[in-house]
C-alpha cells in the first residue's frame, strides 16, 4: 500500500517529524528508515530526513509489502467487566497504551487480550485485533472489544452513527458557571505543533461535546462529558478551548499543576451499546482509579 500526501499547511518543519505526526503507528524512526531506504519522495525527488517540508509539497511514500507481525500475548492483569463469545469489556488502566505500533509491540493491551481472551477480530489488522476504539496512554475506564468479525463491524457501525452511549468523568479547572452545555467546535490538527489538536476551521472534522456539572469545589468542577463524537484528545481539547482544561492533563493543561498527578484526571466510566448477536442494550460502568478518588477526598475536605 502507497501512501499520497498534498502538504496544504505551512508547517515548516523537518519531513520526518512531519509524518511521524501525520501518520497514526508510524514512529519518526521508521519514516527515518524509509527515506534511507528511498521510499519516500518529495515532488518527485528523493529527500533526506531533515528536508524542511512547505505548503503545496506532493509526498508520495512506498510503504513495504507488511510482515505479518506474530504478536506476543502476555499475561498482564487486565480487569474484564464482562465476556460473552461476541464482545468483552475491559477496564483500560491509566499508562496502558491500547495497542501496538511500529517500535512498540510489547506490554500493550493488546497484548493483554490475545493472553485473555480466545477469540479477537481481525478487522483492523494483525496489530490491532479486537480493536473498535481507542482511548489515551493516561486515560482510564472501559472499552468495547470485539471477539468476532460481526460484532466489528456491529460496534464500528454504531460508533459512525454516534449511537453508543460513552460518558466519562473529569475534574476541570475553574468553575463552570452554567450547570449543563454543549460545545460544538471542530477540532483538527495545531498548525503550530502538529503533536497536538485543537479547535480550527482548517483541516479539521465536527466535534461535539456534551457536559453536566456534578460537583463544584474552590477552583475546580467535577463534570460528566458525553462523547457526540469522537475525535483525538476531543474532551481534553474542547475543555481547553472554553477554559476549564482537565486537572493533570500534561499537554492541554496548565503548565503549574498543583498535585502530583501520572495523567490527566479523565475517566472512561460508562459504556452502553446494541449487543451485535441479541440485539439488547448492553451498558456498563466502572468506578473511579484511587488517584482520582483521592484526590476529591482531599479536595472535598479543604
Amino acid at each position: 500500500m502507497d501512501i499520497e500526501i498534498n502538504v496544504e499547511d505551512d508547517v515548516n518543519e523537518r519531513i520526518d517529524v512531519y509524518l511521524a505526526d501525520e501518520l497514526d503507528n508510524f514512529s519518526r524512526s521508521y519514516i527515518q528508515k524509509l527515506i534511507k531506504k528511498n521510499k519516500i519522495k518529495v515532488n518527485n525527488e528523493l529527500i533526506k530526513s531533515k528536508y524542511i517540508i512547505s505548503e503545496g509539497d506532493k509526498i508520495y511514500i512506498e510503504l513495504p509489502e507488511e510482515k505479518k507481525l506474530e504478536l506476543i500475548p502476555e499475561n498482564i492483569n487486565i480487569n474484564i467487566i464482562y465476556e460473552d463469545d461476541d464482545v468483552a469489556i475491559v477496564y483500560k488502566p491509566r499508562d496502558m497504551v491500547v495497542h501496538p505500533a511500529p517500535g512498540n509491540y510489547n506490554s500493550t493491551l493488546v497484548n493483554a487480550l490475545l493472553y485473555h481472551l480466545d477469540t479477537l477480530s481481525n478487522i483492523n489488522g494483525n496489530i490491532r485485533p479486537g480493536i473498535v476504539h481507542r482511548i489515551d496512554k493516561d486515560t482510564t475506564g472501559l472499552l468495547m472489544i470485539a471477539k468476532t468479525n460481526l460484532a466489528h463491524l456491529s460496534l464500528a457501525e454504531q460508533l459512525k452513527k454516534h449511537t453508543i452511549n460513552r460518558r466519562y468523568i473529569a475534574l476541570v479547572e475553574g468553575n463552570i458557571k452554567e450547570d449543563k452545555g454543549i460545545i460544538n467546535a471542530p477540532i483538527g490538527r495545531n498548525p503550530k505543533d502538529r503533536k497536538k489538536m485543537c479547535v480550527t476551521e482548517e483541516n479539521s472534522k465536527h466535534a461535539v461535546t456534551h457536559f453536566k456539572v456534578i460537583e463544584r469545589f474552590k477552583g475546580y468542577t467535577l463534570i460528566e462529558a458525553k462523547l457526540e463524537t469522537g475525535r483525538t484528545h476531543q474532551i481534553r481539547v474542547h475543555m481547553k478551548y472554553i477554559k476549564h482544561p482537565v486537572v493533570g492533563d500534561k499537554v492541554y493543561g496548565i503548565k503549574k499543576q498543583k498535585f502530583n498527578l501520572e495523567g490527566q484526571l479523565l475517566h472512561a466510566k460508562t459504556i452502553g451499546f446494541i449487543h451485535p448477536r441479541s440485539g439488547e442494550y448492553l451498558e456498563f460502568k466502572s468506578e473511579l482509579p484511587k488517584d482520582f478518588s483521592n484526590l476529591l477526598r482531599i479536595i472535598r475536605n479543604k
